[in-house]
């Protein structure tokens, strides 16, 4: 771990991704909330249908659960690198069926699909809401969020059970269905109960892009409130982190020799395989309409992103008190020790040495600790939109987070002090 400098700790930050947080949980929230934050900090929303002009300001183009924000400097040509941080919008949950009204025994049931790497059990015995999206017939969508005690998916009593806590198997399709009445199910449109609820004719409803979420609201925890526990901190934490860095460049006037980006992509936790996930084009379609709109050829395109670099900001594995035996033993990160830098030789994470030298002056600029983590060689390594972005674009591309328990929980936990240390990183980097 490195320690240059000295950080000033500044729990407002972490206030700020609170509320941030709670305002979002789901991608289209998370993305509807940055961009508010980004229009405050004088950014303007711009169309992909429309024509692009290459004059200095901030700039941000949303898609879906997607993200893509930059800052043009005064003075910069076609041929300006960028500089990108990129995150993700999406966390593990369940999410609603096509069809979504079902029940059994008497109980009004809600179908889901489970959606990412979920550890199952974290979500049983849990107060959840709704939140997402509705399509509308006319094209249009409207958000919705419903931060109320909703559903459950019960957990069988013990009595029932008495082998339970020898190991705990779960169907994922018989037992993860959540209750949220009794009756008759053709008495309990989950659809035409959400339309009311967003103020729209359930006729006019002709698609959706719901998730249920935990209503129990993010909150500091500990003897010293020295930790904070909250839901979707993978990956929210980084996309609030990355939203701030952006914010605080801009008003600066941008980031010197380079041109500051945020890429929050969807689907991260399914792949990315989709048109606002790092696997599609979008990013590579922003970069390159931005170099264009300054007048720009393919030439200066190819130069641009010669000199490109991205930080891939996602969260990390902390040493777990209870298993430290499935962590590298010379890599131990822990909560408040500053961002980690995450590497994985087979390219899991996309960290390389000169990398490694691009975080390490990002960190000294901001004058924050880091860590590093590696995996156990014995234990597989999970992997972010860094090698994607990396292999999609072929620029210079560095895999760095904070260091969480829980992940992928629906709860997660990590340092109350690492969100602002990792923005402060961010803002570092982007400074370039």
């Amino acid at each position: 771990m490195s320690t240059a400098g000295t950080v000033f700790f500044d729990r407002s930050h972490t206030d700020d991704l609170i509320t941030y947080l709670s305002a979002s949980p789901s991608p289209y929230h998370a993305v509807a909330s940055a961009a508010e934050r980004l229009e405050k900090a004088g950014f303007r929303q711009v169309a992909e249908t429309e024509a692009w002009d290459g004059r200095s300001g901030g700039r941000f183009v949303v898609r879906g659960g997607a993200l893509i924000a930059w800052y043009v400097p005064e003075g910069a040509g076609p041929e300006t690198p960028f500089r990108v941080v990129g995150a993700h919008t999406d966390s593990p949950n369940l999410r609603v069926k096509p069809a979504p009204d079902t029940g059994a025994e008497g109980w009004r049931q809600i179908a889901v699909e489970i959606y990412g790497g979920v550890p199952l059990n974290t979500w049983l015995d849990r107060d959840l809401g709704l939140s997402g999206r509705l399509a509308l017939r006319d094209g249009s969508t409207v958000l919705v969020r419903l931060d109320e005690a909703l559903l459950r998916v019960p957990q069988l009593a013990i009595h029932l059970d008495r082998q339970v806590n020898d190991g705990m198997k779960l169907d994922r399709q018989r037992h993860l269905t959540p209750v949220w009445g009794i009756g008759p199910v053709d008495e309990g449109s989950l659809i035409e109960y959400v339309a009311d609820r967003a103020e729209v004719a359930a006729a006019e409803v002709t698609g959706w892009d719901l998730m249920v979420h935990d209503v129990q609201p993010p909150s500091y925890l500990g003897r010293d409130r020295e930790l904070l526990a909250a839901p979707r901190l993978d990956n929210l934490l980084s996309v609030h982190a990355g939203t701030a860095a952006l914010a605080a460049v801009a008003s600066a006037g941008g980031g010197g020799s380079a041109i500051p980006v945020l890429a929050a992509f969807d689907h991260e936790e399914t792949g990315s395989e989709s048109d606002t996930g790092a696997q599609g084009p979008l990013l590579g379609n922003v970069l390159e309409r931005s170099v264009f709109a300054r007048g720009g050829s393919m030439e200066d395109r190819a130069r641009a992103l010669a000199g490109t670099v991205c930080l891939s900001a996602d969260m990390g594995h902390a040493v777990h008190p209870n298993y430290g035996e499935r962590h590298e033993p010379g890599h131990h990160p822990m909560p408040n020790g500053g961002p980690i830098l995450k590497v994985n030789v087979n390219q899991r994470y996309s960290t390389d040495g000169v990398g490694r030298a691009v975080f390490a002056a990002a960190c000294e600029r901001a004058g924050v600790p880091w860590q590093t983590f590696v995996s156990n060689n014995a234990m597989p390594c999970g992997t972010t939109i860094g090698p994607i972005t990396a292999a999609r674009l072929g620029i210079t591309t560095v895999d760095c987070g904070v260091a969480a328990l829980s992940m992928h929980s629906s709860r997660e936990l990590c340092g109350a002090d690492d969100p602002f240390l990792l923005a402060s990183a961010l803002k570092g980097f982007l400074e370039g």
